[in-house]
């Protein structure tokens, strides 16, 4: 069984409503039921943002999205629980949001047309970052004995191919995530959820995160 209480989030506020900026009305008089952890209770989704904005790590995550991959929401899902900077999305503006479960609210999302225009706006960032390819690429280094810049960009290509060729050429290196079993290749959601904990493991102040 999951865990946690049979009914998400709480119902209307009971007495005096407390003074502040960041809390939303409508939510203070109907309760709020989102998937949000308790510091957010009541707030509005702009206050939420503004305060996640506060505290992002260093590194993004992109994939490409040429045939409208359905792993994309399950992706900005996972960006949004370890506060990714941003989200990109290459190729094809439009993806199912649906996998998301609403985290998109919060998360930073961008398009780019192609891998090149991604390249060039993480190397003119005020704060540059590199971009790295993560496929079971021939020659590719094994991500698990690697060090993961602090700023950095994780892309994934789609579920099947890969990354693109495009892709391939516009990264600064290509990294694989360790397999032992018969499947040449793991779902490309499941393959950014390593990633990007290894980049938590590394860099991130666990003091802050979240548990419950």
């Amino acid at each position: 069984m999951p865990h946690g209480p049979p009914e998400v989030g709480v119902g209307p506020w009971e007495g005096p409503w407390p003074e502040g900026e960041e809390y939303d009305a409508a939510l203070l008089a109907e309760g709020d039921r989102r998937n949000v952890v308790d510091r957010y209770r009541y707030w509005s989704v702009e206050a939420i943002v503004t305060d996640l904005d506060t505290r992002r790590h260093a590194f993004h995550v992109a994939i490409e999205n040429w045939q409208h991959d359905f792993n994309i929401g399950t992706i900005v899902r996972t960006a949004n629980a370890f506060l990714a900077a941003e989200v990109h999305i290459v190729g094809n503006r439009r993806w199912n949001r649906r996998g998301a479960m609403v985290t998109d609210r919060y998360q930073h999302v961008r398009h780019h047309e192609d891998v090149p225009a991604l390249a060039a706006y993480l190397h003119a960032l005020p704060e540059p970052a590199t971009l790295w390819g993560i496929d079971n690429l021939p020659g590719s280094r094994p991500l698990e004995t690697t060090v993961l810049p602090e700023r950095v960009c994780l892309l994934f290509g789609q579920e099947g191919p890969g990354l693109s060729a495009q892709a391939r050429e516009a990264c600064d290196g290509t990294f694989s995530i360790a397999q032992f079993g018969s499947t040449r290749s793991i779902n490309a959601s499941a393959a950014a959820a390593i990633a990007m904990h290894s980049w938590v493991r590394e860099h991130a102040d666990l003091g802050g995160a979240w548990r419950g």
